[in-house]
């Protein structure tokens, strides 16, 4: 067995906790320094053994190769991530050369100034060729990439094989399926939840909105305008709703429940089915679930289609103020390159970024594959600006849902979310 299998894996679902993006003010480098400490900010992790025996392996390596360097390791609490990243922002003698961030931080960093534009050393990176497009994107500002994917984190469908086979029930191939699969479920077996879902987890809604045709929002020039008042995007949202308002998840515990709450509940045995990431599955194997569960695809709105899922993850990049800016992309390109990506899924289960690599877990794990299935299917990502996360810390689309489950019109609720939306959107 594994390693990861053993262990509860927070940062992933911690990244995508919002912040503010930092007020900065920053000069450029004057040096790039080929020696000394080259220091480096990672999150710490609730079992922070497995990844540190990871990072201690390539800084070992990386401190051989680079004679009179030594890498300075510290791990910072992601709770606190905004406090921090602000100050080494501000203040370059505080600062790391190299840093590990959310995919959800990096437009708030970039505008921010704070984060250096890696795409030059990207191109000529070999390994890079290989990367997922659509996991790089989420590394993209403006066409530039700002960091390089360490690993990501998709969602698919956890179903309980028992309560299948019980029923006499087949894998959903459509939304439409899955909402009728639930409410099926939660009146055969009133003892569990049809589906674990919540008003609170919105990187489950976001599948339903962009399997509709829908989205979040659309770039107009050098700006954002909300569509989630748009016909496709409305029925996502309704679609998704009526997992809840219809009763498989029950308004009265489901309507405030959060994604980790969503999955301890399947996790649990209360529920038949949620919507979970690749790294749920420590916590769903180490639950009452584990051993009769299994994991496919989310579907799209047609037999066969798969919805395309949040491409959630970490990166590390180079901060713009680094005196050793040579040293710490070659650090960078270690750390997160293919064979210390494909060390760390074997330690913490981290889905790694490049597709020849992903190809290769799937042969030695089969399990992985839905999830591979759903990367290579496509996924998507929220708006790459700093307003995002000013959105993501409002509520806005957690309130959007609720109002729906609680009564609200569809129509009004999302026309109401979109305002919200572009009044941020207006001040960026």
């Amino acid at each position: 067995m594994r390693a990861w299998k053993a262990l509860t894996i927070t940062a992933l679902g911690a990244l995508l906790t919002a912040c503010g993006p930092p007020q900065v003010h920053q000069d450029a480098p004057t040096a790039d320094e080929r020696a000394g400490t080259l220091r480096v900010w990672l999150f710490d992790e609730a079992s922070r053994g497995p990844k540190q025996a990871v990072v201690d392996e390539a800084v070992a390596r990386f401190e051989a190769e680079h004679q009179g360097v030594e890498v300075d390791v510290q791990y910072i609490p992601v709770d606190t991530r905004a406090e921090r990243f602000t100050g080494a922002f501000n203040d370059p003698a505080s600062a790391p050369d190299v840093a590990e961030y959310g995919n959800t931080d990096l437009a708030g960093y970039v505008a921010a100034g704070g984060l250096a534009d890696l795409t030059d050393e990207l191109a000529r990176w070999p390994e890079a060729a290989d990367l997922d497009p659509a996991v790089l994107e989420t590394a993209k500002v403006d066409g530039r990439v700002y960091g390089v994917p360490w690993y990501t984190g998709v969602r698919a469908l956890y179903y309980r094989t028992d309560v299948f086979a019980e029923l006499g029930l087949q894998p959903p191939r459509t939304t439409a399926e899955l909402v009728d699969t639930a409410q099926r479920i939660r009146q055969a077996r009133p003892d569990l939840y049809g589906i674990s879902v919540g008003g609170k987890y919105h990187y489950a809604l976001m599948p339903f909105i962009w399997a509709a045709g829908g989205d979040l929002a659309r770039q107009e020039g050098d700006h954002w305008v909300s569509t989630v008042d748009e016909p496709a995007a409305r029925q996502g949202v309704a679609t998704y709703a009526s997992l809840i308002s219809g009763g498989a998840c029950p308004p009265e515990q489901c309507a405030d429940m959060t994604g980790s709450q969503a999955v301890q509940a399947f996790a649990s045995g209360k529920a038949a089915m949620t919507i979970g990431g690749d790294f749920n599955r420590a916590a769903v194997d180490a639950g009452a679930a584990g051993g009769k569960y299994a994991v496919v695809p989310l579907p799209g709105t047609t037999p066969g289609s798969i919805a395309p899922a949040f491409a959630g993850g970490n990166m590390l990049g180079v901060l713009e103020s680094s005196q050793r800016a040579t040293l710490a992309q070659e650090f960078v390109q270690l750390l997160a390159g293919k064979e210390y990506q494909r060390t760390m899924y074997e330690a913490m289960g981290n889905l790694p970024v490049f597709t020849d690599v992903q190809r290769q877990l799937v042969g030695a794990d089969p399990a992985v594959a839905p999830f591979v299935q759903t990367l290579q299917a496509g996924t998507r990502f929220v708006p790459t600006t700093a307003g995002w996360s000013e959105i993501d810390a409002r509520g806005v689309l957690p309130t959007m849902v609720q109002q729906v489950v609680r009564g609200t019109t569809v129509e009004r609720a999302t026309s109401a979310a979109a305002a919200r939306m572009d009044d941020v959107f207006g001040d960026r």
